[in-house]
C-alpha cells in the first residue's frame, strides 16, 4: 500500500523522528504507486502555490514553510518555525526510488530555520 501524507509541525518529513506520526494531518491510501503520485503531484502544486518556501527531496519528500509560521517550544526556550509537510510512502516508510524530474531537489535560497534540539537526540 502506497499512502500520501500531510502533516504540519516542526520537523521537515524527511526526519522521520520517533512520534512523526502525530504530525499527520491527512493519509490517503493508494493501491497503485501510480494513484499515488497523481495525488502527491495535485496536493504538490497546491502547496507550493500556497507556501513562501519549499525544500523538496529526490524521493517524494518536501517541506513547504512561511516566515513567521512559528511556535515556542518551552524544552528548547525559543520559537521554532512549523513546517508543511508532504510524503509519498509505501507502507509508512520512505520510498526509495526517486521522483520524476519536476521533482527532484529543490529549494528556495534562504537560512535555514531553527530546529528543537531535544528532538535530535
Amino acid at each position: 500500500m502506497y499512502q500520501v501524507v500531510t502533516m504540519y509541525g516542526d520537523n521537515e518529513p524527511w526526519w522521520f523522528f520517533e512520534d512523526w506520526q502525530e504530525d499527520i494531518e491527512e493519509n490517503r491510501t493508494f493501491d497503485s504507486l501510480e494513484d499515488a503520485e497523481r495525488y502527491y503531484i495535485k496536493q504538490w502544486q497546491e502547496l507550493s502555490s500556497t507556501y513562501e518556501y519549499i525544500n523538496t527531496k529526490v524521493n517524494y519528500l518536501a517541506a513547504f514553510w512561511n516566515n513567521g509560521d512559528e511556535r515556542w517550544c518551552e524544552e528548547c526556550d525559543e520559537d521554532l518555525q512549523q513546517y508543511k509537510g508532504l510524503a509519498l510512502l509505501k507502507d509508512l516508510q520512505a520510498v526509495t526510488f526517486e521522483s520524476g524530474d519536476d521533482f527532484h531537489e529543490r529549494h528556495n535560497d534562504c537560512a535555514k530555520p531553527k530546529c528543537c534540539k531535544s528532538s535530535l537526540v
